[in-house]
């Protein structure tokens, strides 16, 4: 676990990489959002399993926990352990019996136990949940944290309605999440949140002097010397009546906003589907709420962690504000994500301030992947050329497996696609073919076929057949089918396509400051 002075992105279970490369006491804010399926039938959390089921292969945005092998040997290694947590996962399994729910709370046990173990003593943990598993999770917390280490319950009002008055006829809409906050130890930090002036508040800043507008506030109890020091700074109101109290001046610049002394937030919605943050990431949420949590519970260059990154909200507000930050996530493409989201709001250089862990870096590794998780291998594949997914799930793509959008014609232009397909086995002339009429079908400029080994003469005669698509505004010819291999990908080599506006990702809004943030000097940790 040697330190390191870049931030850091891994690409792995969250479990495997705690244990194997996050240092005891390293990380001083930890914030989790672990998937859970909470829109599904209530009751199906708590029907029985048999526990012989096999592991279902984890993929894109599968936001559920099952009841299996694995999360059974998950409990037994939690339950033989001892300890507290040993004691409410063995309630839990009295209370619960072998359901998806204790499947959900054996998974995140051992997981928080090793959150514990890389916080720092004064450090703090945000668990972002809704009411189907927070009372539970609560318990969890406790057991690892100790209640002692309780700080709030917040309660996240996403929105004031969540769904229509027809589907909730016979209860109230469900509209928020909770955020169960806990610190490692007895101090902490904390900044307490501020939010924006309301116009309602303005106006009591209704004096104004030469240093700018100001409101009188009551010095409800003050020494001889505080008084003496607002005389000096010309800040005290003397009281104009015999004894009245005396008041000073409050001015509007020397707060950033209101005290947030509420654990009820109301104020940051979810993510207008037509806003610009959004990315397209089911279970994205608003910057701004990372933002208040990061700014509460760490200071500038504190180390950030997010086990469950997703498209990188926290580490988007991470960098934001000048912090540190390690992100984990299981597949591929939540890596994909976050590099483009950091690019399109920092630029190019702020690939220098971080790098990606776990990810293949040779033909063997890449071999190695495609043999364990195919689909994992293709996001991968896919993103060495810049590609989306075209399916966020397996099954019925239609022989495609990426798309490339770009514009190779002036302003008004027709949007032009690259196809994509991806063989993490064997590839042969039947492949090319199959590809070929995909394009056709799809009015594609160009197809492309990523695969492991060299292609065949056969596989390079059909590609030459199927001619070029020309380029009107450049008046270059470029080959309608091409086939790529994973050693030539991880050499540098491109496909062949007109340059111009690539539109494959929906584009992150460009950071306010990329300057100084891309220029943040990270300490070893």
């Amino acid at each position: 676990m040697a330190s390191v002075d870049k931030n850091r992105l891994y690409y792995g279970d969250n479990l495997e990489v705690l244990r194997d490369h996050i240092r005891d006491e390293s990380v001083d804010l930890v914030y989790l959002d672990p998937p859970f399926k909470s829109n599904q039938d209530y009751n199906v959390l708590f029907a029985e399993k048999s526990g012989a089921r096999a592991a279902s292969q984890i993929k894109a945005f599968e936001d559920t926990w099952h009841w299996d092998l694995a999360a059974a040997r998950s409990l037994q290694g939690v339950v033989e352990a001892g300890g507290k947590t040993s004691e409410v996962m063995q309630a839990f399994l009295v209370a619960l019996g072998t359901t998806d729910m204790l499947a959900y709370l054996a998974m995140m046990a051992p997981r928080l136990i090793e959150l514990r173990r890389v916080l720092k003593p004064t450090g703090s943990i945000y668990l972002h949940c809704d009411p189907t598993a927070s009372h539970y999770l609560k318990m969890l917390m406790d057991a690892v944290f100790g209640p002692v280490h309780f700080r709030n319950e917040i309660v996240w009002r996403r929105t004031p309605f969540s769904g229509s008055s027809k589907a909730r006829a016979r209860q109230l809409p469900k509209s928020h999440d909770v955020l169960l906050f806990y610190s490692k130890g007895d101090e902490w930090t904390w900044n307490p949140p501020t939010t924006p002036y309301t116009e309602k508040y303005l106006t009591r800043f209704k004096w104004k002097d030469e240093r700018g507008c100001y409101r009188k506030t009551l010095l409800k109890t003050y020494s001889a010397a505080t008084l003496e020091r607002l005389r000096k700074e010309d800040r005290l109101i003397e009281p104009t009546d015999t004894g009245a109290n005396y008041s000073y001046k409050q001015y509007l610049d020397e707060s950033s906003g209101q005290r947030q002394d509420d654990d009820v937030w109301t104020d940051i919605n979810m993510i207008n589907p037509v806003a610009k943050e959004r990315l397209g990431y089911p279970t994205q949420k608003p910057e701004a709420l990372l933002e208040r949590i990061i700014e509460s519970s760490s200071t500038e260059g504190d180390l950030v962690l997010d086990p469950f990154c997703g498209c990188g909200t926290t580490v988007a507000a991470a960098q934001k504000l000048r912090r540190r930050w390690i992100g984990i996530d299981i597949t591929y493409l939540a890596i994909t994500l976050i590099r483009n989201r950091l690019r399109d709001a920092y630029g190019e250089s702020v690939i220098d301030t971080y790098e990606v862990l776990g990810e293949p870096v040779s033909v063997p590794d890449a071999e190695a992947l495609a043999a364990e998780d195919p689909y994992q291998f293709q996001w991968w594949a896919l993103d060495l050329v810049g590609a989306r997914p075209a399916d966020q799930k397996k099954g019925a793509d239609k022989g495609i497996d990426g798309r490339i959008y770009f514009h190779d014609e002036p302003i008004g232009g027709k949007t032009k696609q690259i196809i994509l397909s991806v063989k993490a086995g064997h590839a042969g002339r039947n492949h090319v073919h199959e590809l070929r009429g995909v394009v056709e079908r799809e009015g594609a400029a160009i197809g492309v076929l990523i695969s492991m080994q060299y292609p065949t003469r056969s596989m390079r005669e059909e590609t030459a057949s199927a001619g070029f698509y020309h380029s009107g505004h450049w008046n270059k010819d470029y080959p309608r089918l091409q086939l790529l291999t994973v050693g030539e990908l991880l050499a540098g080599k491109k496909i062949d396509y007109p340059p111009g506006e690539m539109l494959t990702f929906k584009k992150a809004p460009r950071a306010e400051s990329p300057e100084e943030t891309a220029e943040l000097p990270f300490a070893s940790d």
